[in-house]
């Protein structure tokens, strides 16, 4: 079934991968966009889109037809719940085997309206606003809006219905469910899915009344109780969840797609939280990666984005990571593993992607945005064993040594590449700032510092190169094609091939998709693939490297696709090997854009950050409201005055940091002090 589905998944996606940009959906406010069936452009149409909870995700399919029927897919998956697969390997018998099952509207209940069996009508719009909003045209006299959502904190999906009587007359309705209970043999023993719905048998609605009713899938293990839905308490539990995302990292700008968007990666990035035998874990989600953490997407991509935004549980998981982390460190320096996987059980790969470099540039960004001294006293030793790691593994030439990199070979990467180095380089620089705020000795802060000028010297004279006339970086040494992730010398502030990168990035790279892996003509196989990740990290680069209206346009244009389009409403992880999925920690990579790209916001202690601004030219102001990082709950807001830029940082209590008037391009250090 899993395969079959991941097909269907597969072509649908491939309908539309290459075709020009099309807007389908409008933005209802900063927090909800709708897809109108009024508008011929709109049917068919198909998507899916993930959500996920502590103890359950689900990727819900939905497909309108031509006469704007609607068919709806619910795979739904436990991952704590971990079943067996067929394989000749011990080692693998449970690995990636969720406990997962897909479901059609077979498990409905029968609802008899005017003594008919009720069938939904046809789909009047669509709206996403951290639920699956389905709205339809009357059927009998009865309108129906169905909202699909996860349990916050319970193995329990839920499709809640409202039917609302539009006539003026009373409608009589009779409800029957079926409840179905499926027994499963699981790694920690006998799991029981059960289906049903708490509809009542007898429904009498006025005129233009209406009444609710939901349809459940949960999951239980071994003596737990079945889980029993009420009436609308774990609905209410979602919007929680959403009103804490709304209250915190506000951004404001000009442009509703990018706020909007900016929204909504907020409840992607965050809501992938799973309790596991490992305690809190983030994990990429996809309908592939759960209950596990990986260094790249964990580590680097999204944990450092908590402490901005405030989440007290992403903030416990990125420590519980580190933590787990810190476990695995030897002292006679072995490479670090890649990933948890399956809660830790699954059998762990030797291959060094990079890992050390990723992890400390990571574990020092969040240390220092944390604000607490105690969580980075406890973060250092990982990042001092990663940075020491990484020195021991410098080539004769000066950069570092890895066996491969995030894409763990699908593309060669020599044996050091371009991305390790930069992360290692990236990372030096924080360690000394935050060795800084820490008070370690100014010997080991000091060696930090003069190992990161040396390995400048290094990048530049190992990777620089002219690539198709332009002055940027070749990914290794063998390497002649310009390659996506030559935007990580602009991410950690190298500028000196900035002009070129920017081009190879902008005009050679770009694509319909934002920025593709590769451009390479002798394998148009490869130019074909693309990673929003590495879009998102050119976007971040390149505002970084002041290229702010060229990365205006380009971030716009992406972000439309993403919100707007075919496939919404996040970024997503690959073409054509993910499918597209909705990974949860790019939804992290596309906020930073703006936090550490558009604000510049560089951390430089535990209460201090060098901000940046780039000012777009056709606006007069931008805002980030409510930022909750280094213990504090301020505000950047950056005003047009005249041909100068000012830029204040003010506490949520109304307490200035700082109110200064500036070039642009010019940057302010900020003390939350």
């Amino acid at each position: 079934m899993y395969k079959r589905i991941s097909t269907i998944i597969f072509l649908f996606v491939a309908q539309f991968q290459f075709a020009q940009f099309s807007q389908h959906w409008t933005i209802e406010n900063t927090n909800e966009i709708k897809l109108s069936l009024s508008e011929k452009k709109n049917v068919p149409y198909s998507d899916n889109i993930e959500m996920s909870g502590k103890r359950v995700s689900a990727i819900v399919s939905y497909d309108i037809d031509k006469q704007k029927q609607l068919s709806v897919s619910r795979q739904i998956f436990f991952p704590q719940l971990r079943t067996y697969i067929k394989t000749n390997d011990p080692d693998w018998k449970h690995y990636r085997a969720y406990l997962a099952r897909t479901y059609s509207d077979d498990i409905l209940p029968t609802l008899i309206v005017n003594e008919k069996i009720y069938s939904p009508g046809a789909v009047k719009d669509v709206r996403i606003n951290g639920t699956l909003v389905i709205e339809h045209e009357p059927e009998e006299g009865v309108a129906l809006i169905r909202t699909f959502f996860p349990s916050t904190n319970q193995r329990l999906f839920i499709e809640q219905w409202e039917l609302i009587n539009t006539t003026d007359s009373t409608i009589r309705l009779l409800g029957k469910t079926t409840q179905t209970k499926r027994h499963v043999k699981g790694v920690k023993g006998e799991y029981v899915i059960n289906t049903g719905s708490n509809i009542k048998e007898n429904i009498n609605l006025a005129g233009g009344e209406s009444c609710q009713f939901s349809v459940h899938v949960s999951a239980t293990l071994n003596e737990e109780p079945q889980l029993i839905v009420h009436e609308d308490e774990y609905y209410r539990g979602r919007i929680d969840f959403l009103n804490k995302m709304k209250s915190s990292l506000q951004l404001v700008t000009p442009d509703s797609t990018l706020n909007t968007l900016f929204e909504f990666s907020k409840i992607r990035a965050s809501e992938s939280i799973f309790e596991s035998k490992l305690g809190l874990v983030h994990s990429p989600g996809g309908g592939r990666y759960y209950v596990g953490f990986w260094a790249n997407d964990q580590a680097e991509y999204v944990n450092p984005f908590f402490p901005y935004l405030g989440y007290e549980l992403g903030n416990s998981a990125a420590l519980n990571m580190y933590d787990l982390y810190t476990k695995e460190i030897t002292p006679d320096y072995r490479n670090i593993r890649y990933s948890f996987e399956m809660e830790g059980d699954a059998p762990i790969s030797p291959l060094d992607r990079g890992d050390a470099a990723m992890i400390a540039y990571g574990a020092a960004q969040f240390a220092m945005a944390s604000g607490d001294k105690e969580v980075a006293e406890k973060i250092w030793p990982l990042i001092k064993w990663c940075l020491e790691y990484n020195k021991r593994n410098l080539n004769k030439s000066g950069v570092v040594i890895s066996e491969s990199d995030e894409m763990e070979g699908r593309i060669e990467t020599g044996n050091a590449n371009l991305s390790t180095s930069s992360l290692y380089y990236g990372a030096l620089n924080l360690a000394a700032d935050l060795g800084v705020s820490l008070g370690r000795p100014k010997k080991e802060v000091s060696g930090y510092r003069k190992a990161a000028v040396r390995l400048k010297k290094n990048i530049e004279a190992y990777f620089g190169k002219t690539i198709d006339g332009l002055e940027t970086y070749k990914y290794y040494k063998e390497h002649e094609n310009l390659r996506h992730w030559i935007c990580l010398p602009l991410v950690v502030q190298i500028f000196d091939r900035k002009e070129g990168t920017i081009d190879a990035l902008f005009d050679r790279l770009w694509t319909d998709n934002g920025v593709h892996v590769e451009k390479n003509d002798e394998n148009l196989e490869i130019s074909k693939v693309f990673w929003d990740r590495g879009t998102l990290y050119a976007l971040r680069g390149t505002f970084l490297a002041g290229a702010t209206e060229r990365s205006l346009n380009k971030l716009k244009e992406f972000s439309k696709k993403r919100l707007l389009g075919d496939r919404v409403p996040y970024v997503v992880e690959a073409y054509p090997e993910g499918n597209m999925a909705h990974l949860s920690a790019e939804s992290g990579l596309y906020c930073r854009v703006f936090t550490e790209g558009m604000f510049g916001m560089v951390p430089t202690g535990l209460s201090s950050f060098r901000c940046t601004p780039r000012l777009p030219e056709e606006w007069n102001k931008m805002e980030l409201n409510h930022i909750k990082a280094f213990n504090k709950d301020f505000h950047i807001k950056v005003l047009r005055e005249g041909d100068k830029i000012r830029c204040k940082v003010v506490e949520s209590n109304g307490r200035v940091f700082v109110n200064s008037l500036i070039k642009d391009g010019d940057s302010v250090e900020v003390f939350l002090k």
